[in-house]
C-alpha cells in the first residue's frame, strides 16, 4: 500500500450557509423543528430568505466544513462536491480553496442553482437548518477521480449524501476504491431526521463493513436503534462497526471499538454562540488524528478543541488557525 497524498478526503453537498440571529417564535410561525436540518424547494427558500433577518453568508456543507478544519489543523484535505457556475458556486470555490482544502470538482454549466442552507440561530446557540440542495443533489460517480480517492488515507461520506439517488452510487463507488486501496471509510449520520429515513441503510453499511468508522451526535445515534436510553445505543453500536465516535454536547464525546472505550470531557469556552459547525469540526480534529495515527484519546481531544472554537463565534468554519491553537494547549498535530 503506497504512502497517503490526502489525509482525508470528504465527499458531500457543496453549500452555501446563509446564517441570522432569529427568535424561537420565529421558527414556530414558520413550522420549523428546531434543531433539525429540513429539505426545502427553490420557492420555500426564497420565501425563508425573504423573512429573515440580516445575515452572513459563507460557504458551508457538514463534510466541507470538516475538511477546512483539517486543512486549518495542517492536514491534507480534499472535497468532493457539486455547485454550479453561479455567484453562489463561485463563492463556494473561492472559500472552500482558500481555506487550504482542494476542491477539483468541475461546477455544472447548466442545471439548478447550487445548494443553500438557511441557518437560523436562536439566542441557545441552537441552529435550525433549511436547506435547498439544488445542483449538490447532482453529483454523480463520474465527477471524481478515482486516484484521488485511493490516495487519501480516509475517505469521509456525509449521509446527506444519501438523499439524492446519484450521489448515493457516488458514495457507495468511494468507498469501494477506498477499501480496495487499503484505506479506512468513515461515515457520519449528519442529522437525526437523515438518520429516520435511512436507519436500515445505514445499518447495512455498518455492518456489512463498508463503514469503518462512524460518526454520530448522542441524538443521532438514539434514532439509529430507536432507544431513548445512551447505554443501551452504545452497546449494539460495539457491535455493529469497528470504531465510532459519540458527541454529546456538555457531557463530551468519547470513542468505541469493540470492548474498548475512551472519553473526554467539552473543552472550556467563554460563550456559546452558535452551534452549527459543532460536530463538522470534532469530526475535522478526530479525523486528522485518526489519519495521523495518533491515539483514540489524542485524536479527540483534537476534536474537543475544534469544536470549542467553531461554537465561540458565529459560521461553521474556524475563524483562527487550529493547528496553532492545538500547539498553544498541548496538543500534537
Amino acid at each position: 500500500m503506497s504512502a497517503p497524498q490526502l489525509d482525508v478526503l470528504g465527499f458531500g453537498n457543496a453549500i452555501v450557509d446563509v446564517l441570522a440571529r432569529t427568535e424561537d417564535d420565529f421558527l414556530i410561525r414558520h413550522g420549523m423543528r428546531k434543531g433539525g436540518m429540513t429539505l426545502i424547494d427553490e420557492t420555500q427558500a426564497e420565501t425563508i430568505y425573504a423573512a429573515m433577518g440580516p445575515g452572513i453568508e459563507i460557504s458551508g456543507g457538514s463534510a466541507a466544513n470538516s475538511m477546512a478544519g483539517v486543512a486549518s489543523l495542517g492536514g491534507r484535505a480534499g472535497f468532493i462536491g457539486k455547485v454550479k457556475d453561479d455567484a453562489l458556486g463561485l463563492i463556494f470555490d473561492h472559500d472552500i480553496e482558500a481555506a487550504g482544502v482542494r476542491f477539483p470538482t468541475v461546477a455544472a454549466a447548466t442545471g439548478p442553482a447550487t445548494a443553500r442552507c438557511l441557518i437560523l440561530v436562536t439566542p441557545d446557540g441552537e441552529r435550525t437548518m433549511n436547506t435547498y440542495l439544488g445542483a449538490a443533489q447532482n453529483l454523480v460517480p463520474d465527477d471524481f477521480d478515482e486516484a484521488l480517492v485511493a490516495s487519501a488515507a480516509v475517505t469521509y461520506l456525509e449521509g446527506y449524501l444519501w438523499d439524492p439517488p446519484p450521489a448515493k452510487q457516488a458514495f457507495l463507488k468511494a468507498a469501494g476504491i477506498a477499501h480496495k486501496a487499503g484505506r479506512t471509510v468513515a461515515l457520519t449520520l449528519s442529522d437525526a431526521f437523515c438518520v429516520d429515513r435511512y436507519r436500515a441503510e445505514f445499518l447495512g453499511l455498518m455492518r456489512e463493513g463498508t463503514v469503518d468508522l462512524l460518526f454520530a451526535n448522542e441524538t443521532e445515534l438514539k434514532s439509529l436503534y430507536q432507544t431513548a436510553d445512551f447505554d443501551t445505543a452504545l452497546a449494539v453500536l460495539r457491535q455493529d462497526v469497528k470504531r465510532a465516535v459519540v458527541t454529546r454536547s456538555e457531557n463530551g464525546a468519547l470513542t468505541v471499538a469493540g470492548p474498548e472505550t475512551f472519553a473526554v470531557p467539552v473543552f472550556p469556552v467563554a460563550s456559546v454562540v452558535d452551534t452549527t459547525g459543532a460536530g463538522d469540526l470534532f469530526a475535522a480534529g478526530y479525523l486528522h488524528g485518526h489519519a495521523r495515527g495518533f491515539s483514540p484519546e489524542e485524536s479527540l481531544r483534537l476534536g474537543a478543541l475544534c469544536a470549542a472554537e467553531v461554537i465561540s463565534h458565529m459560521g461553521a468554519r474556524p475563524e483562527r488557525s487550529l493547528k496553532e491553537l492545538a500547539e498553544e494547549n498541548g496538543l500534537r498535530v
